[in-house]
């Protein structure tokens, strides 16, 4: 296996998300805010959106996305009106990061290696 291509999440107001996806400054690959399906470009790889029920009830897991700046993406989401779980900070196995929570309450984690 080469890598994870893709990584989908189902959302209950695909508006509401994309403006969240939008906000953290991804290129647009395919749909958009009144679609059913939305393919943002991370990199080389992709965050698809499906429109839906939503995530299942419960802990569901970690989307861990590395960025060249923690800080600036914090500030980035923090600008757009958007609350990170908390700042960023470094973590005993070497990397800088933070959590946020997008509309539907995936979590997401911005990180570098330091």
């Amino acid at each position: 296996m080469a890598e994870i291509n893709a990584v989908t999440l189902a959302v209950t107001d695909m508006a509401v998300s994309f403006a969240f996806y939008r906000s953290i400054g991804w290129e647009l690959a395919y749909g958009g805010p009144d679609a059913s399906f939305t393919s943002f470009r991370v990199g080389t790889n992709f965050v698809n959106l499906t429109a839906g029920e939503g995530p299942p009830a419960g802990p569901w897991g970690r989307v861990i996305i590395h960025v060249s700046s923690p800080d600036e993406m914090w500030q980035r989401l923090r600008d757009a009106g958007y609350e990170p779980e908390f700042a960023p900070r470094d973590a005993s196995w070497g990397e800088r990061y933070f959590h946020v929570r997008d509309p539907d309450g995936h979590e997401l984690s911005f990180a570098r290696r330091l």
